[in-house]
């Protein structure tokens, strides 16, 4: 797997050997990084959480991201985002959170511009999760939040005061991008 565009394009990256962890594609993150193209230019914060190898989180840091935080819960990928981060050169602008995601949701203090969220595929709660995460102040109105997850997961349109802006299909995956509404 490689890093597909921006300062650290084309540099490897290592994934876990576990068939429980799935990386995004090049294809699916092509077209996240391309829909985000679309509605945001601000990068400043950034939030990836079910990190895996940390191939989001990276590919948003090689494109001109100020700072990625990287949750994941596994110790194993904790240590691969760790060595894939000091690969690309980019360790400096990133702290990686080794804690299960529910949990970091609630000591994580700041406010985010881009959310990125790859969630394991068998997981059929991310729902409860998105709503939970529309209360807290990782989102406010600039924030912009895109999950990955099977065709066979079906997302409501709103969760909380975060409504889905778009939603496509690439192959195996569907990408979903909330944005928070502003209430007038």
């Amino acid at each position: 797997m490689r890093i597909i565009a921006g300062e650290c394009k084309g540099r490897p990256i290592k994934v876990p050997d576990r068939k429980a962890t799935r990386p995004a594609t090049e294809l699916v993150r092509g077209a996240i990084f391309s829909m985000l193209a679309n509605v945001t230019d601000d990068w400043d914060e950034v939030l990836d959480l079910f990190s895996g190898s940390g191939s989001l989180g990276i590919e948003a840091l090689s494109r001109g991201a100020g700072h990625v935080d990287f949750v994941e819960q596994g110790r194993d990928c904790c240590d691969i985002i760790k060595a894939n981060l000091t690969r690309c050169d980019v360790a400096d602008r990133a702290h990686v959170h080794c804690a299960p995601v529910e949990r970091a949701v609630n000591f994580l203090g700041k406010t985010y511009d881009v959310i990125l969220m790859d969630p394991p595929y068998r997981r059929e709660d991310i729902g409860e999760l998105l709503d939970k995460m529309a209360g807290t102040t990782l989102i406010d109105e600039h924030t912009w939040l895109v999950i990955t997850h099977s065709p066979r997961v079906t997302l409501d349109e709103v969760y909380g005061n975060l409504k889905m802006y778009k939603e496509r299909r690439h192959g195996d995956s569907v990408i979903a991008i909330f944005h928070k509404e502003t209430i007038q």
